[in-house]
């Protein structure tokens, strides 16, 4: 059996998505509270997600969507913003945290990646998950890193 490389490449961005998501999952969490929320976004919907961020006058986001294999979505629901700060924020630095061992994960095993505001803030609008903030993070396997030297 030959296993053409771009065929192995589709297989491995998804399997790195998934361990990114992993990886979210079991991070620490403050006050042993678990809100994150994760989503792998891959084909047609990442094509639509891509559209939208374009919508939202990032371009060059929306092309780095566009390029990339999947894009992680990595949100936490985090309650009143009215409320107590420190419930608020202990759970954006959840995220924060969710996000930071995802992306470890993803550069532990070569895959390119950059997170990416609009682009959480953009699923999140679609319903793409369920989350009052979120961050995007394209994946890429490819001979550059399509996330350097981009266009303006």
């Amino acid at each position: 059996m030959i296993i053409d490389s771009s065929e192995a490449e589709s297989e491995v961005i998804l399997d790195v998505a998934k361990l990114m998501v992993t990886a979210a999952r079991t991070a620490p969490k403050a006050r042993g509270e678990d809100r994150i929320r994760t989503a792998i976004i891959t084909g047609e919907d990442k094509d639509k997600l891509a559209r939208v961020v374009e919508e939202q006058g990032s371009a060059r986001n929306a092309g780095n969507v566009r390029d990339a294999g999947a894009v992680v979505v990595i949100g936490v629901e985090c309650g009143n913003p009215s409320g107590e700060w420190s419930t608020y924020g202990s759970r954006l630095i959840d995220l924060g945290i969710a996000v930071g061992s995802a992306v470890k994960t993803a550069s532990i095993l070569n895959v390119d990646n950059r997170v990416m505001r609009g682009v959480g803030t953009a699923a999140a609008k679609m319903g793409m998950i369920k989350a009052d903030e979120a961050l995007g993070i394209p994946l890429s396997i490819k001979g550059k890193n399509i996330f350097f030297d981009r266009p303006n």
